[in-house]
C-alpha cells in the first residue's frame, strides 16, 4: 500500500520553539505515532526589556503501524507559550511571490533564518527533502521545501503568525500545506524524519527570543493538525526553563 504524506513538520518548529522533551500526544487511536526532541540554546529566559535570542534545533520522527491509509496533514494551528517572542518584523524579509519566482536565492541574504533536512518515502523509494527557513516579515515565516524524487518540486509552506487573544498563549500560528508537496508526480510522499534549525544568526540574534519563564519553571505549548482522513490530532507538552 502506498503511504500518504505527513508533510512539512517544519511548521512544528514554531510549536516546539521552547521544547526539549518529546510531546504528550492525543492521537484518538490513530496508528500514526510521533516522537520529537528539540533544544533551545540558551534555555535561560530573557526579560521584556532584554529579550534573549535563541537557536532552536528540532528533530522529529513519524511511524504508522498496520496496513492503513497514512493521513495527510492538510493544515493546523500551533500555540506559542507566554515568554516566547517572534521578531520577524525587525529583519529583512522575502515575499511569497519572490520565493515562487526563484526560491531563496532571490531573497535578501539576511532573510534566511535557518535550514533543515529530512527522510521520506516516495512510495518505496527514499527521498530527502531540503528546507530553507525564510523570514516573511511581521506575520509569516516560510519553510521553502525542495524534493528531488520522484520529480523535482519546490514550494513554500507559509506559517502565519498572529497574537493570541485568549490570554493563555503569546501567538497562534496557522499553516496550510501546499498540495504540490503532498503528492509528487502522482506519487504520495511519507515523511519519516525531519531536522530543522531556526535562529541564532549573527545578523538576527533575537529573531526568535524568550522574555520570561513562568513560576512553574515550565513552558507549555500546544498544536493541532487537521488530517485528510478526517478529524485532527493534538499534542501538548512542556519543557523546563529558568
Amino acid at each position: 500500500m502506498r503511504k500518504f504524506l505527513i508533510p512539512t513538520a517544519a511548521l512544528g518548529v514554531l510549536a516546539l520553539a521552547v521544547v526539549e522533551v518529546a510531546p504528550t500526544i492525543a492521537q484518538d487511536a490513530s496508528p500514526t505515532q510521533f516522537t520529537a526532541n528539540a533544544t533551545v540554546s540558551p534555555n535561560k529566559a530573557g526579560t521584556k526589556k532584554k529579550p534573549q535570542g535563541v537557536t532552536l534545533k528540532f528533530n522529529a520522527k513519524w511511524t504508522t503501524t498496520g496496513d492503513v491509509e497514512h493521513p495527510i496533514i492538510q493544515s493546523g494551528d500551533v500555540y506559542i507559550p507566554k515568554g516566547g517572542l517572534y521578531n520577524g518584523g525587525k529583519y529583512p524579509s522575502c515575499s511569497a511571490a519572490t520565493l515562487g519566482r526563484g526560491g531563496p536565492d532571490k531573497c535578501p541574504a539576511k532573510s534566511i533564518m535557518g535550514k533543515g533536512s529530512g527522510d521520506a518515502l516516495a512510495d518505496t523509494v527514499h527521498t530527502s527533502p531540503k528546507i530553507t527557513v525564510v523570514n516573511g516579515g511581521k506575520g509569516v515565516i516560510y519553510f521553502w521545501t525542495v524534493l528531488q524524487n520522484p520529480a523535482r518540486v519546490a514550494a513554500a509552506v507559509p506559517a502565519k503568525i498572529t497574537k493570541d487573544t485568549s490570554g493563555k498563549w503569546s501567538y497562534k500560528v496557522h499553516f496550510e500545506v501546499p498540495k504540490s508537496l503532498q503528492i509528487v508526480a502522482g506519487v504520495p510522499i511519507t515523511l519519516n524524519t525531519l531536522n530543522v534549525t531556526v535562529g541564532g544568526k549573527s545578523w538576527a540574534k533575537d529573531y526568535v527570543a524568550t522574555t520570561s519563564c513562568p513560576s512553574s519553571k515550565k513552558w507549555q505549548y500546544s498544536a493541532v493538525a487537521d488530517l485528510s482522513t478526517g478529524g485532527s490530532v493534538t499534542y501538548n507538552g512542556s519543557t523546563p526553563c529558568k
